[in-house]
């Protein structure tokens, strides 16, 4: 067999589309597009639309409702909605190990419901050898909740002079590629990078702000038609599909209010993705020292679309800080935190907890629309790159094979020659969902087989080029991906079979992977006396 390769995953956290600049966006992401340059850009990878759900499916190649992962980190009540990683799936880590990886992670993990007890949910327990990050899924990037090195709680961490937490995503990576070096070098590494940059609330460093002054003054309309010339030019998208229109809840930008505010939070947002870079930058640097950058395949990609979600004015503190803990009421240095997106509060520091708003994330899925939360293109599409030099022989070169979640899993045992598991420490485990994307390191592959996906009532399946999608409770629509992948012609009326096949087809798979109707849920949620957050819709 020829020489495994080490892997290093990185997934950032509610970054749209067209936000890098390899994927035509004006964030300056120097370490991205070097890897996309030297290896491949895919235009037709999709995510799962939330952030649990799209980590448990890329963690376990399957759905995220077999892994109990239906929604978010909370029980929902029935077995695909408790809100926990279960035991009928293996994780990367634990698929590699018998393959003679040791696994590391740094950053987010969001699969458990239980936030401050180690439980058979958390990294240690699920076969990474070291961890270093978060179990909530949102928070301060300066004094983040639930900070844990390992099994133990480590947010005093957090009060050293300077702490960032993007930053010591990429630090402790660094560290456990060092580390894994001098201690286990004959072993191969999986490492998981899982940033949550640039998830609000919008916190970045002065200096990076400053890089990107003016930079969106254009304004989201000028802003989108561009980023879809330059996508167009790149080769990632075709030159016959229309730019979706603007959000019709956004006014034209020559209307908005607060001008100056609504480009600072976009500036923000940009530095935000500028942080993580430089972080991935020193993650290179370091395997490019060790000499190991030849033989690792890097996989970059983020876990859903923009993020429309707007932190209104009077969201209060206890339900930001005591129910979801998210957020802490004080600064390190005990300032009060201002919650809310306040026009005369600029974002970035430390007592700020804002987000960049709809019309912003309308921009980062050009030319989509809609956005994380939906199955239409804007909630699940994803920048995907692969660079692996000793592996990947083409270089700058993009594939419009269509791919999803649960091919990560497949494609990393192909490429690591690690058996996907039936059965694990005793307990049986369910067939793997995904298919290898290997092949197409070569050349686009042709046909394969259905996509599914389902949240909250939103859903689709895609067949070869048709695509079936559904905005809950809205009826089917139905688009042609090779004529119209922005959805802007729904042809459901016309093609009622096609439409009647693939809804059998979602239906079916509905049912074996333990999807429920969105108003079941929403009953058993209430019930049970679950709060929803202040994002999420009724």
């Amino acid at each position: 067999m020829a020489k495994q390769p080490n892997i290093l995953l990185i997934l950032n956290d509610d970054m749209g589309y067209s936000d890098i600049g390899c994927y035509g966006g004006e964030v300056e992401t120097p370490h991205l597009d070097r890897l996309a340059q030297g290896g491949l850009r895919f235009s037709q990878f999709y995510n799962t639309a939330r952030c649990s759900p799209s980590r448990a499916s890329l963690l376990t190649g399957l759905h995220p409702h077999q892994t109990g992962i239906g929604i978010l980190t909370y029980d929902s009540g029935p077995e695909g909605y408790a809100g926990n990683l279960n035991q009928r799936c293996a994780t990367i880590a634990e698929v590699l190990r018998p393959a003679g990886y040791r696994s590391y992670l740094s950053g987010k993990w969001h699969v458990s419901s239980n936030l401050t007890q180690p439980t058979d949910s958390w990294p240690m327990q699920r076969g990474f050898d070291d961890f270093f990050g978060t179990i909530i899924g949102a928070g301060s990037f300066y004094d983040p909740n639930t900070l844990t090195r390992r099994n133990e709680n480590a947010e005093a961490e957090a009060r050293a002079p300077g702490f960032f937490y993007t930053d010591a995503i990429s630090d402790e990576a660094v560290k456990f590629l060092r580390t894994h070096r001098k201690e286990h070098g004959d072993q191969p590494f999986f490492q998981y990078v899982a940033y949550t940059a640039p998830h609000w609330p919008l916190h970045a460093h002065p200096e990076d702000i400053a890089k990107y002054k003016g930079r969106f003054d254009a304004g989201w309309d000028q802003l989108r038609e561009q980023r879809l010339e330059r996508l167009v030019a790149s080769g990632i998208l075709d030159a016959q599909w229309k730019l979706t229109g603007r959000d019709p809840s956004q006014p034209a930008w020559t209307d908005a209010q607060h001008k100056a505010w609504l480009a600072n939070c976009m500036e923000v947002y940009a530095a935000q993705i500028d942080r993580m870079d430089q972080g991935i930058g020193r993650i290179l640097a370091a395997l490019s020292e060790m000499g190991q950058l030849e033989d690792t395949l890097v996989i970059f990609l983020a876990d859903n679309g923009a993020c429309a979600e707007d932190i209104p004015e009077n969201v209060t503190v206890d339900e930001l800080v005591n129910k979801l803990m998210i957020a802490r009421s004080h600064t390190r240095d005990g300032a009060v935190v201002h919650f809310g997106n306040n026009p005369d509060i600029a974002p970035g520091p430390e007592d700020t907890y804002q987000s960049y708003g709809q019309a912003w994330a309308n921009l980062s899925n050009t030319p989509f629309r809609l956005y994380k939360h939906w199955i239409h293109e804007g909630g699940i599409s994803t920048p995907l790159i692969m660079h692996w030099p000793n592996g990947i022989a083409q270089r700058g070169e993009i594939r419009h094979t269509p791919g999803y979640l649960p091919d990560i899993m497949a494609t990393l045992c192909d490429v690591a020659g690690a058996a996907y598991p039936q059965q694990l420490d005793g307990r049986s485990i369910l067939p793997l969902e995904g298919h290898s994307l290997r092949q197409a390191f070569e050349a686009d592959l042709g046909e394969r087989p259905p996509m599914f996906w389902e949240h909250e009532g939103n859903a689709a399946v895609r067949v070869g080029q048709w695509k079936l999608v559904r905005e809950y409770p809205k009826d089917w629509e139905l688009y042609d991906m090779q004529a119209d992948r922005t959805e802007t012609n729904n042809l459901a009326a016309q093609h009622p079979g096609r439409v009647a096949d693939m809804a059998r087809q979602y239906e079916a798979w509905a049912q074996r992977c333990g999807v429920l109707p969105r108003d079941k849920i929403v009953a058993l949620m209430r019930s049970q006396g679950v709060t929803r957050a202040f994002w999420e819709d009724e």
